[in-house]
């Protein structure tokens, strides 16, 4: 599929999938939701879908080891598992930050991931303190009671009310437009330190726990804790070459239309 505002490139055959699981995990506050799919994607071996590029994505590009320039991209993955239900993994490099272009993204995305009859979606991101939080908490909401209470655990809290504001970007649009599709769908919000160049890699674990638990996934999430030194060079980098002035714009925005600071940015 392609316009003159995407490009959604597909990669092999197109694979059936037996009633899949959608995880999304964009950037974001602390990054949570993309270190906890990237590790997803590694440690379950998933293969490539889709490749997404698009106008609307940051007007910037990255320098890699090669000293080479790379265009912004978000990449699908798919998993299958092994008789249990499958898994559908989106993450990447960015996530569009005006209002239009993330309404069409998600509506882009939902299209997608319908057409392999998927009814659960789950995003992942993080909530914004002002100090670095000892042991991250995780809470969670959805766009139905029932979800919820398919997932709570003594892991995670659904009592997310006077936590954080609207819950801006993807991983909160997903939420509300599945909804209109009568899909159902639930965001974990793990607690992380609200600087921009702060990582959130233990927010992020506490995450992956709860996937794990829910899904019976087999992670052997200690990986992680390896694997902090290459990620934290790797998203660093990024996250220095790339633009912060589109972002704020559309806080500032967001912010005078509501009249108050948003906490989180999906």
């Amino acid at each position: 599929m392609r316009d003159n505002r995407w490009s959604m490139t597909p990669f092999g055959k197109s694979p059936k999938l037996k009633n899949p699981i959608f995880i999304e995990g964009l950037p974001g506050i602390g990054n949570v939701g993309k270190v906890a799919v990237d590790f997803l994607i590694d440690e379950l071996n998933a293969k490539k879908l889709y490749e997404i590029s698009s106008y609307t994505f940051p007007h910037s590009v990255f320098v890699n080891e090669d000293n080479l320039v790379e265009l912004p991209i978000v990449e699908m993955f798919y998993k299958k598992g092994n008789g249990k239900r499958d898994l559908l993994l989106l993450g990447g490099d960015v996530q569009p930050i005006d209002e239009i272009s993330s309404y069409e993204f998600s509506e882009n995305i939902l299209d997608m991931v319908q057409k392999f009859h998927c009814r659960e979606i789950i995003t992942l991101g993080g909530i914004g303190l002002p100090d670095i939080p000892r042991k991250p908490k995780v809470y969670c909401t959805g766009n139905s009671k029932k979800i919820i209470d398919r997932y709570k655990s003594d892991l995670v809290s659904n009592n997310l009310y006077g936590v954080v504001g609207p819950i801006v970007g993807v991983s909160g649009l997903l939420l509300g437009l599945a909804s209109r599709r009568h899909m159902e769908a639930i965001s974990f919000l793990a607690e992380t330190y609200g600087h921009p160049m702060y990582l959130g890699i233990k927010g992020a674990k506490e995450i992956l726990k709860i996937l794990d638990k829910q899904l019976n996934l087999r992670l052997d999430i200690n990986k992680l804790d390896k694997e902090i030194k290459d990620i934290e060079d790797e998203l660093m980098k990024k996250t220095e070459q790339l633009s912060e002035v589109t972002k704020a714009i559309a806080l500032k925005k967001l912010q005078k239309k509501i009249g108050r600071d948003i906490e989180y940015i999906g």
